[in-house]
This record gives structure tokens, sequence and C-alpha cells, in this order.
């Protein structure tokens, strides 16, 4: 077996990475990685540069392993900067370090791509060697892999990696025919609660519409885009991703696509815009121009929940952080990252330090899920 490194997803056919990967997941799709190369959010000059790995047998392509060569630790939200710093007050360079991941995506995936026929272990221990030798030459710090899918997690443990946990919120459908099936589970107070916030988009005069990405117009993009990028600039910040971003994967995966948008007086006045995976609809960006009464929990939670019963979805994945999640239906799951470092002392340090972050985010997994507002058995 040969690995062999590509600075490009132009490096690699289409048909040959997706037969790896598959549709389920849509981040990992060679069209998603390619639109944020060729959109330019994803290059050297923004901190990720292309470093994906390829595993063949002769001219049989085995596995690969997404990779990113990075200068700092933003769009990862697995969050380092410490470890940065430490380095820095040591005289040491934490930069550059490499990072398998989606990026700018805080959402559980398959990071190891392997053929049908692959022995799997084998080409994670040569994958890994690969990394080491990379990091001794290029005076790499780190390989840090991120979200990956937990049924890939022990084969990451086998190399002798740490392994670091974090908590997100996500939905769980369980057979529900109709919205009001799952609100009957809740307890009064929440059921209330969650009517009374439908209720006041209504009373707000303003109507929500759930396109298919096949079907949204350029205009509707320009919108979605611009409601997006307010987000960020509100917050004196900018975009990850820019309009060029959106209008390839529009034209290269609209099937996996979904926009809500919201109406009011016939303008629009926000957006949200969720990803359709096999069993799961995952909820990623968001944005309005002016705050309206419930309106993030209408576009961003409820028309996403609509969307998973109507369609059996198993799953809504609604992305990073938001405890106020937690009163609406969406429960605490534990997602994981795993780390080398190539100085033993870090690497020792690191170890200590993630074991004892994982008793904490065991009881802040268990603190949040006192909260949640189904209906306690009798």
């Amino acid at each position: 077996m040969e690995v062999k490194q590509i600075a490009s997803m132009a490096q690699i056919e289409a048909t040959a990475w997706n037969r790896l990967c598959g549709p389920d997941y849509p981040f990992l799709r060679h069209e998603f990685l390619a639109a944020l190369e060729q959109s330019a959010a994803v290059c050297p000059q923004t901190g990720w540069e292309t470093a994906h790995l390829l595993v063949f047998d002769n001219e049989k392509l085995l596995a690969a392993l997404p990779l990113y060569l990075k200068t700092h630790s933003w769009g990862e939200y697995v969050f380092d900067q410490q470890w940065a710093q430490a380095y820095q007050q040591h005289g040491l360079a934490y930069y550059p370090k490499l990072i398998s991941a989606i990026p700018f995506t805080p959402c559980q995936g398959q990071r190891l791509l392997f053929a049908a026929d692959a022995d799997q272990t084998a080409i994670c221990a040569l994958l890994f060697s690969f990394i080491q030798q990379l990091a001794e030459r290029q005076g790499i710090s780190s390989w840090h892999c991120l979200f990956p899918k937990p049924s890939q997690l022990e084969l990451l443990r086998s190399l002798g990696l740490s392994v670091r946990e974090g908590v997100q919120f996500q939905w769980f459908n369980r057979g529900y025919a109709t919205f009001t099936d799952f609100l009957q589970t809740l307890s009064a107070d929440k059921r209330k609660m969650i009517k009374r916030e439908r209720r006041r988009l209504a009373e707000q005069g303003i109507e929500l519409l759930r396109v298919p990405g096949t079907e949204v117009t350029e205009i509707q993009w320009q919108v979605f885009f611009r409601f997006y990028a307010l987000t960020y600039l509100k917050r004196s910040s900018e975009p990850y991703l820019n309009l060029a971003f959106f209008k390839q994967i529009a034209r290269t995966m609209p099937e996996q696509l979904l926009l809500v948008l919201a109406m009011k007086d016939d303008r629009y006045v926000g957006a949200a815009l969720s990803f359709i995976g096999a069993d799961t609809l995952y909820g990623r960006y968001w944005g309005c121009d002016a705050e309206y009464n419930a309106l993030h929990f209408e576009a961003c939670y409820y028309q996403g929940l609509d969307y998973c019963i109507e369609h059996a979805l198993a799953r809504f994945d609604s992305g990073a952080q938001g405890e106020h999640k937690i009163s609406r239906g969406f429960e605490p799951v534990t997602t994981y990252s795993t780390h080398w470092l190539k100085d033993a002392g870090f690497a020792k340090a690191v170890a200590q330090f993630v074991a004892r972050e994982k008793q904490a985010i065991a009881h802040y997994k268990q603190d949040a899920a006192n909260y949640l507002p189904f209906k306690r058995a009798q």
C-alpha cells in the first residue's frame, strides 16, 4: 500500500472519492470540499491548506483521510488555544498543526474513509506513520481528528491518541407522526411554551417557507447570504464562507439542501439553511435583518423538526452549543476528538488534561439531561 498526499480536491476524481464516503454524510462529499476550495474559503491565505491523504494498492483507491494544515485554531469548534499558549510559553511552536475535520462544520461523521474490502487497522497504522513522518519533516506539532463518528473512535484510539469529549444537543425522532405527537411527550409548561413561540410568528405576520435546494432561486440565495453574513457582522467579524461557496453547492449538490425563509409583508426577514443526510438533518447557517420574537426558534429548530417528522429522518443535528435547545427537546450527546502531539511532554500533559476534563463533561451532560422537558415516568 502507498500513501499519496494531494493539495486540492481537483487531484482526485469525484466519483472515486464519493465511492469511499457515500451519500449519507453531505459534508464529506467531493462537491462540498471542492466548493470550499474553489470559493477560496479554504486556502493557505485563510489558514486552511488542503493536505488530504489517499491510500492506494497499485491503482486501486483503498482509503482517504481529509487533512488540513492549519496556522490557527479558528473554525474548528474544538478549542485548543490554551494548548497553543502553553507551547508559546515554553518557547515552542504549536502551529502549524494538522487536523482531520470538515472546515467550519462541527458535525460528527466519518473521518477515515475506506473501500469495502480494505484492511482498516493496517491502513490506519500506515496513515498515522505517514503523519508522524510528515510532522518531523515539516515541523508540525500535532494531528487532531475532530468530530469523528463514534463507530470510528476505537480505530483512532488504537493509535494511542488522546480522546477528548464534548457535548452537543441533538433532537431524536421517536417515530412521531406529527409535531403534535412530539409535543405530547413534553411536560405541560414546555408544551405551552413551544406552542406560544410558534403562535407568535403568526401574530407578527411572519410566514415560513421551506424551499428544497433544487428550487431555490438566485435571488433567494443572495437573500440568504446577506442574512448569513449579518450574523457575523453583528459580532464585528467576517463570515467564514462566501456567496460563491453557496452558489457552487447549489449547483452541485442541491438535493441535499433545505432553505427556510421567513417573510413579513412580502419581504424576506430571515433565513436558515440545513443539509440533508441519509437519516439526519443538519442545521447549519442562519441570519435575520431584525429581531423578531421567537423567529430563531422557528426557523432554526421547529421547521427542522417538522421536516424530520414529515420525512422520517431519525435525528436533527443543529450544530454546536446552545443550552436553550434543552427545553425544546434537544438531548445532550457526547462528541469526540482525538489528539496526537509530537512533543512527549506535552502529549502527557494533554492526556492528563482530557482525563480530568472528561469527568467535568460527564457531570455537565448529566446536569443538562436533568433539564430535559419530557414527561416524567409515573
